[in-house]
């Protein structure tokens, strides 16, 4: 089945949870529960439902989704930092600064601090800025209209309102600041597209790159063509899904991460036993006081042994927070910590052998058969972020924040098993550019680095947000828990952006470019949203409109989309004056997307009597993990089946006779048989000359875009001979 996601700017309604109780009091369910959802995390309720197997279960299979990218990593940072005549206390000191990295970054703030921030069981940097919005009015999305059941809401909404600290209201009061934090989270989110370009290109080079060390007169062309073969074939399978092969990936990943700490247990017998000495912090002082800064340019290769640790948080909603734990802290973390030790003891008695740090410290008996696992365990880590980037953009078109893009679901049992046609050619094309123009692993690992970096410290920034306006955490904790991450991590992108000549400007321009498309986006909807709030037509003008003598009441039923529920959109003005009729049964359609990951099915479409002859009202609700499953007639026959329950138990209740339920009902059912039609508008913006000059660049923009990309009602099979479109132009 596919679908195109997505809010059509005049037909869906702009993302936010809003107030449904006005569609949802006549119903018989009363008010509508919103958080039916499977990703809810709260300790106390995991234990009830989840034994112990289960969760060492799920533990297991986060070794092929979630930590790919984080384990395959010493295929690639020896090789990738410029390393010149190092000497013993050199890589003495650069253990000790990856090891801190790992145990600060990976298992304090990622494994023990971030796992809690989730925003309705799911992760990553949106999820973040999702969280604030619930419990602060801090974005663009009403706080009062958000529904809150995060595992993390340490104090209640209504403390957060009464009691706001000085930085909250600075948000609430700074358009300009609310905007920067937007596109603080829009770019992290880009940013994990970049490593979604990166990962593969990293992995799959680095790994084949092995068969140059038993077979010499292999250049290193002949490994780049290799590897881009290897990728092509990886990203034309995508149309058949994931599922038929994922079962190999935790196996592959389990061997993986088993392995390479056995042959760093190895290497440190054999080679240099008294390595874990550098777990002491004063290496990492004396290899600054050194090499100054040729100590801090090698930053730019060392911060790459913690990629892929933003996975942790953001696959949180695929599995929950104790299963990542439990795999990172008894797995993956101490998996990493051998074989970094490993790999730098034999590089302490082979010095020399940096650029090829990982094969080198395989033993012969035994290199092909690493050298299979690792190929292997590399692909496993390039699917699991191409994977990972046709979720986040599902969820950026769900969530309104992306053009709409067709997307495939590969699984009729997995939800989240999709595939975007569109998105997986351009990252082909991206991937094989970069490993064909960018072959040097150097240059990939330099890109790499801004990636890791940067996500991790818009990371800190939202996670301090969190910890202030949210969780109310003490003051000196959260100035701790700032100044070491902060620093850490600023001194981490301040050595990688000394990169950005040398192959480290390939995901800036990418993310920035990305991030500038969803702000343009998101900013066209929301203007949109804003006119026609201001504009829209109550149900007094509407009887108005209708009562005038040379409107014409048509057969047939009509569903007539609008963004806006609290209302009705002003093209129906538009339409009635020039058309000057109105369908004898006409349904207000309005497709919601919410900020929960998930909607019930017996919540997901609501209707309501507008007062109005022969006139509903009809939300259909979904959140970002949803599949908007309604195909044509089947959306349809749903709708009608909905609004003909509604209107027995809503009329029932009145002094009235059955007889007029029925005839209701009847009209109904002549409409549907005269003829069913799909009213949509197809709007644009005015750009006059008053407005300001950053209106007349984004709202440029954000036509361009719309004027390309694809309808919303193709989403719901809608055939053409039933749509209409109503142009109208809205002035800025």
């Amino acid at each position: 089945m596919d679908r195109t996601l997505g809010g059509e700017p005049d037909a869906v309604a702009i993302l936010s949870v809003v107030d449904v109780e006005s569609l949802t009091n006549d119903t018989p369910n009363g008010r509508l529960h919103l958080l039916h959802t499977d990703h809810t995390l709260n300790p106390s309720k995991e234990n009830k439902l989840e034994s112990r197997r289960e969760t060492l279960i799920m533990a297991y299979r986060t070794l092929g989704v979630v930590f790919g990218g984080l384990v395959t990593s010493p295929l690639y940072v020896y090789p990738s930092m410029p390393l010149k005549s190092p000497t013993e206390d050199d890589y003495l000191g650069i253990y000790s600064i990856m090891f801190w990295t790992l145990t600060l970054i990976g298992v304090v703030k990622y494994a023990s601090i971030a796992l809690k921030a989730d925003d309705q069981g799911e992760g990553g940097t949106f999820a973040l800025y999702s969280l604030l919005c619930r419990n602060m009015n801090i974005g663009f999305l009403s706080p009062k209209n958000i529904a809150s059941n995060s595992s993390v809401s340490h104090s209640s909404s209504q403390e957060v309102a009464a009691n706001k600290s000085r930085l909250g209201k600075f948000f609430e009061e700074s358009i300009v600041a609310r905007r920067i934090l937007l596109f603080i989270a829009m770019l992290g989110m880009c940013m994990l597209i970049g490593d979604g370009i990166l990962t593969p290109a990293i992995s799959v080079l680095s790994a084949m790159d092995g068969i140059r060390a038993p077979f010499p007169s292999v250049s290193k062309s002949l490994v780049e063509a290799l590897s881009a073969i290897v990728l092509i074939v990886l990203f034309l399978l995508q149309k058949f899904g994931t599922s038929r092969v994922s079962f190999l990936f935790s196996p592959i990943m389990g061997a993986w991460t088993l392995t390479t700490p056995l042959v760093g247990i190895y290497s440190i017998i054999h080679h240099y036993p008294s390595i874990f000495k550098a777990l002491s912090p004063h290496y990492i002082v004396h290899f600054f006081w050194r090499n100054g800064k040729e100590g801090w340019l090698l930053l730019g290769g060392t911060v790459l042994c913690i990629t892929g640790s933003e996975a942790l948080f953001a696959d949180l909603g695929h599995f929950n927070r104790r299963s990542i734990q439990i795999a990172f802290m008894f797995t993956i973390y101490p998996s990493l910590v051998l074989t970094y030790a490993g790999q730098t003891a034999y590089l302490i008695r082979h010095p020399n052998d940096h650029d090829d740090g990982f094969y080198k410290f395989i033993p012969g008996p035994i290199y092909w058969p690493m050298f299979i696992i690792a190929t292997s365990a590399a692909i496993v880590a390039s699917q699991s972020l191409i994977s990972a980037t046709f979720s986040v953009i599902k969820q950026s078109v769900v969530m309104d924040y992306f053009p709409r893009v067709k997307v495939v679901h590969t699984s009729s049992r997995k939800e989240g098993e999709v595939y975007s046609p569109e998105v997986n050619y351009i990252l082909m094309v991206l991937c094989v550019a970069v490993i064909l123009i960018f072959g040097d692993g150097k240059d990939i690992g330099n890109a790499f680095g801004v990636v890791v970096s940067l996500v991790m410290l818009i990371t800190t920034i939202l996670l301090t947000l969190v910890m202030i306006l949210i969780w109310r955490t003490p003051t000196v904790l959260v100035a701790l828990y700032f100044l070491v991450f902060f620093t850490m991590e600023g001194v981490y992108v301040s050595a990688v952006f000394t990169k950005i000549p040398e192959g480290g400007w390939i995901p800036f321009a990418i993310s920035f470019f990305l991030a500038f498309i969803m702000f343009g986006w998101f900013y066209g909807r929301h203007r949109k949203i804003e006119y026609e709030l201001t504009h829209k037509i109550d149900l007094g003008r509407l009887r108005i409109l209708l009562s005038d003598p040379g409107v014409q009441a048509v057969p047939g039923l009509c569903f007539f989309y609008t963004n806006i529920q609290d209302g009705l959109t002003p093209i129906l003005g538009h339409y009635i004056k020039n058309m000057r009729s109105l369908h004898k049964v006409t349904i207000f359609t309005t497709l919601r997307y919410l900020l929960v990951p998930k909607v019930s099915p017996q919540d997901r479409i609501v209707v309501k009597k507008m007062g109005l002859k022969g006139v509903y009202g009809c939300v259909i609700q979904y959140g970002y993990a949803d599949s908007l499953s309604l195909e044509g007639d089947d959306f349809v026959n749903q709708v009608t089946d909905c609004l003909r329950e509604h209107i027995q138990i809503y009329t029932g209740r009145l002094p009235s006779y059955p007889v007029e339920i029925q005839e209701e009902i009847s009209d109904l059912e002549e409409a549907k048989r005269s003829g069913v039609v799909h009213i949509r508008g197809k709007t644009r913006f005015y750009i006059g000359k008053n407005c300001s000059w950053f209106d007349r660049i984004m709202l440029a923009f954000y036509e361009v875009m719309h004027s390309n990309c694809r309808s919303a009602l193709p989403a719901l099979g809608v055939p053409l001979p039933q749509r209409i479109e109503v142009g109208m132009l809205y002035e800025a």
